[in-house]
């Protein structure tokens, strides 16, 4: 592995990615940024949430602390559902791909537009404190404006860790962005001392085949017990995966297709994914699953359920198990 220390090294040549076709979302949302970026280590401070069963469920670092003084790395998943989450790793929160105000509309509503089913009510202000943000993708669905700019408004020092295709986004935004190219990696602290290693994977190349890939991520725990893997498209390169191990995966299980286009993959691919890093816990995303209206929306189908996808992975992996989180409430992972 490597450590970023600069964003204008070459990109990761990956291998031809299955149902690779031209995206429906407009050109403009994509992007081939490259900069340098600094280490330097701010939190988020926001209110704590008058939202009471959010609050338990998303707030709880003493418990989080406490299993990290024991000796025992837990994390603690929490599902803002589409593509959004809240990690606590022993102590170390990390928000992913947040979509907190208003809708996701890519900025063509009549084109798309979709709106969460059950954290209607969620808000910034409702997020405890909050040690790093991390975003998979460029495109509205990872990187959505909407949520960061009064996101960056309350703490534009938030340490912030990227693909680089978001820099045109986000350098406008925030002052501390740590860009990883794929088999870079980054450290995270938190307040109570508890670190955490984050390192980038290569993921889907939504542009043209010469732009570099979006970002999946390995997040490794404070004592290096549990890895986590998380891409929101399930699509990986295998060659670079092929020596990795990620006891978490939190993946797409059911596939979203377009007409001759594979938009989100699972299924057969998530249980490959699974074997290829030696899973324990499999973590199915519903990303799909939101209140959408628009032209994009209508011909969108799903492929699969959960149900298939645990068939199919009992066959290759009878030991891993499946738990499937619910919005708002935290996942503890070992379970207690």
């Amino acid at each position: 592995m490597e450590m970023a220390v600069h964003c204008n090294s070459a990109s990761l040549s990956c291998k031809t990615w299955r149902n690779r076709g031209p995206t429906l979302l407009p050109a403009r949302l994509c992007s081939l940024p490259q900069t340098p970026f600094s280490f330097r280590s701010d939190t988020l401070k926001l209110s704590t949430c008058s939202w009471d069963k959010v609050a338990s469920a998303v707030a709880s670092e003493e418990s989080a602390v406490g299993s990290s003084s024991s000796g025992t790395d837990v994390f603690n998943l929490t599902y803002l559902e589409g593509n959004s989450w809240l990690w606590d790793i022993s102590g170390v929160r990390v928000l992913v791909d947040p979509i907190l105000v208003g809708n996701l509309d890519f900025g063509i509503p009549w084109l798309y537009d979709a709106a969460k089913k059950f954290l209607k009510n969620f808000q910034l202000t409702d997020l405890p404190q909050v040690d790093c943000l991390l975003i998979t993708q460029s495109l509205d669905d990872h990187c959505h404006l909407k949520t960061l700019k009064p996101l960056s408004e309350m703490s534009p020092n938030l340490r912030v860790i990227a693909t680089p295709n978001a820099k045109p986004l986000l350098d406008p935004l925030f002052r501390n962005v740590t860009y990883l190219e794929p088999g870079q990696e980054s450290e995270v602290e938190a307040e109570n001392g508890s670190k955490v290693r984050i390192r980038a994977t290569a993921g889907p190349v939504l542009g043209p085949p010469w732009q570099r890939p979006e970002n999946g991520y390995l997040v490794i725990s404070p004592r290096g017990q549990l890895t986590l893997y998380y891409e929101p498209h399930c699509v990986y390169n295998e060659d670079f995966l092929e020596k990795e191990h990620a006891d978490i995966v939190i993946t797409p299980v059911i596939k979203q297709l377009l007409p001759n286009f594979t938009l989100v993959s699972g299924q057969e691919d998530a249980v490959r994914l699974a074997k290829l890093l030696h899973a324990k816990f499999i973590v199915p995303m519903k990303s799909g699953d939101l209140d959408s209206k628009g032209f994009l929306a209508s011909i969108i189908e799903g492929e699969g359920t959960i149900e298939s996808f645990k068939e199919l992975l009992s066959k290759e992996l009878p030991d891993a198990k499946t738990l499937e989180p619910t919005p708002g409430e935290p996942l503890q992972i070992p379970p207690a």
